[in-house]
């Protein structure tokens, strides 16, 4: 029998955004509290949820979008209406790019007065403007269809191709209640909210069979190959065929970049050599080259070099993007691989290996780079340059392998990725398909956060100052996190003069000298100034050790470094230089 009590019992849009993301183990928000979603935040960790609060809501995004790669659930970003929301959506957009999930969920002004332009708070029409930038767009108007709207936003963001989601909140809705047993029966659990996708046993076939009679094949892994942990699968496959593979920057560790089959080193030689490539989890976008042109051993940038290509992608629109793909194998990368592993056991001894003659022409370019590289990083030079600040860099994580690093900036970018060898698998984090600067911070406070394991953020002097204000969240969330500075005094480097020899700097000059880490003291964090390899390699060491927060400014020869580091020629000017 329903007692008085049972059947007065209401439940609010707070309690319900709150139960239905728990029920669907979502237990962290981050986000940035404010109207209308402060008491939110408060009732949130009332109820147990981790509330992450930053300074900045697109670094709250950023925080966001990687939680959602390195747990393969939507990393949850709250935000205010209209600025805050502007704020976030330039990291929802980034999530979106790099096939992130996460959901952008923002408070609103009310529908009735943005709709007729009557001027209310904060007023803008926020899921118009988010919809061409996001995966899919949601607005809960009722509190009976939260559980709906945060239950569909769950599977858009990851299902199919990852990606970002908005979900629009408008202020009223967090006040209306209902019978609160009505609201429980309302919320929805999502079940195989990112089914497999098994791919055709023809496409299969047709792939195994140009693999098979390559004379020169090489495997390509992207951030996709990364996220779809399937770790020991893509190594048996690496390791089986024989085949050299070269890896995307967030896909270094899928395999140890020490592995004898690795191609890294010696990747200006095999794009253009491989007759068959088979991209696993990897777009041929800018970052390689679309494909053609002369990294791929075209005449031109427009060329196509003649290599054959198998892709193995959840989306079937991404093949012949911008070269003709020969073999498009579509389906989720775990089915596609297990199934490409399945055709190769069945083959048995009649599998091929690789020519002695290709992987003896990529061994000896990949020994003559690694030899070449390791004279450089023995160089101690006076101030320290990025090389021989690296190679202690290098060194730390190596000892250190399931610490994080996060790796962001241009100089910084290009030769961390090139130097620091990666050990296991979604432990290096960095701009990915954008080359987005600004995500460093961010990603830092989520990578501690979900992983609980120490951070390593190797960060240049400029990409640093888009998000640096959260070293302050990195002290009050007293997060393992060291954050080093490669300090050379401006964007690229500090040499730059005004040719006009006005009073103003060169724009892309920073002030001389700068002491960043002071600005982690001022909020009781570690910080170092580190002028030679000896105190870096010190100061890094410690702050692994002892998981305090800790930004060390490491002084950089501010001669060191080249325009945009090494994409220089997507800037016209310098393309024109040249």
């Amino acid at each position: 029998m329903t007692t008085d009590a049972q059947s007065q019992a209401v439940t609010d849009g707070f309690d319900l955004v709150i139960d239905a993301l728990k029920l669907n183990g979502i237990d962290t928000i981050f986000g940035l509290p404010g109207i209308p979603i402060t008491d939110l935040t408060r009732r949130a960790q009332a109820a147990g949820m981790r509330v992450i609060s930053f300074r900045h809501e697109q670094n709250a995004g950023n925080a966001a979008a990687i939680a959602g790669f390195m747990t393969q659930k939507p990393g949850i970003c709250l935000t205010v209406s209209a600025p805050g929301f502007l704020n976030g959506l330039t990291a929802l957009a980034n999530a979106t790019t790099n096939c992130f999930p996460m959901i952008l969920v923002s408070g609103s002004s009310e529908r009735e007065i943005v709709d007729l332009q009557q001027g209310d708070y904060e007023e803008m029409d926020q899921l118009a403007i988010a919809r061409p930038l996001a995966k899919a767009a949601f607005r809960v108007l009722h509190a009976e269809d939260i559980g709906v709207g945060i239950a569909r936003s769950i599977r858009a963001a990851v299902s199919g191709r990852p990606g970002g989601v908005y979900l629009d909140l408008p202020a009223k809705l967090f006040a209306q209640t209902m019978d609160a047993e009505a609201g429980k029966r309302s919320l929805i659990k999502v079940v195989d909210p990112a089914p497999r996708q098994i791919p055709a046993q023809d496409a299969v076939q047709r792939a195994l069979a140009m693999l098979k009679t390559a004379k020169r094949p090489l495997i390509v892994l992207g951030k996709g190959a990364a996220y779809a942990q399937a770790d020991a699968d893509i190594r048996a496959l690496v390791e089986k065929t024989g085949i050299p593979y070269l890896p995307m920057s967030m896909a270094k560790g899928l395999l140890p970049d020490t592995h004898e089959q690795s191609a890294a080193a010696a990747r200006s030689y095999v794009l253009p050599e491989a007759d068959v490539v088979m991209l696993i989890g990897a777009r041929l976008n800018w970052l390689l080259s679309h494909g053609k042109g002369k990294t791929w051993g075209g005449k031109d940038h427009k060329a196509w070099g003649g290599q054959k290509f198998i892709q193995i992608d959840i989306s079937p629109q991404e093949a012949d993007s911008n070269v003709r793909i020969d073999a498009p194998v579509v389906g989720d990368i775990g089915s596609c691989v297990s199934a490409m592993l399945g055709g190769i056991s069945a083959m048995g001894a009649n599998w091929p290996q690789p020519s002695a003659d290709w992987l003896g022409a990529v061994a000896e370019r990949k020994s003559k780079n690694i030899a070449k590289m390791a004279e450089t990083l023995a160089r101690n030079p006076t101030p320290m340059n990025f090389h021989s600040a690296l190679n202690v860099m290098r060194d730390i994580i190596k000892a250190n392998p399931d610490a994080i690093l996060v790796n962001e900036g241009a100089n910084a970018l290009d030769f961390t990725r090139s130097i620091v060898d990666m050990q296991k698998p979604r432990k290096r984090l960095d701009v990915g398909t954008w080359g987005v600067m600004g995500i460093g911070m961010g990603f830092a406070v989520a990578a501690a956060v979900v992983s609980g394991q120490p951070v390593i953020a190797i960060e240049g002097d400029s990409a640093f100052g888009f998000s640096g204000m959260e070293v302050e969240t990195i002290c009050r969330y007293n997060l393992p996190v060291c954050v080093v500075v490669f300090n050379n005094n401006g964007v690229y480097c500090g040499t730059d003069v005004n040719p006009t020899g006005g009073p103003d700097v060169a724009p892309t000059v920073f002030v001389k000298g700068a002491r960043y880490d002071k600005l982690i003291e001022a909020f009781g964090g570690v910080g170092v100034h580190a002028t030679t390899p000896a105190e870096l390699r010190k100061a890094v060491e410690e702050a692994v050790r002892s998981r305090k927060p800790t930004l060390v400014n490491a002084v950089i020869d501010e001669t060191a470094g080249t325009e945009s580091g090494r994409i220089t020629s997507l800037n016209p000017t310098s393309a024109k230089k040249k």
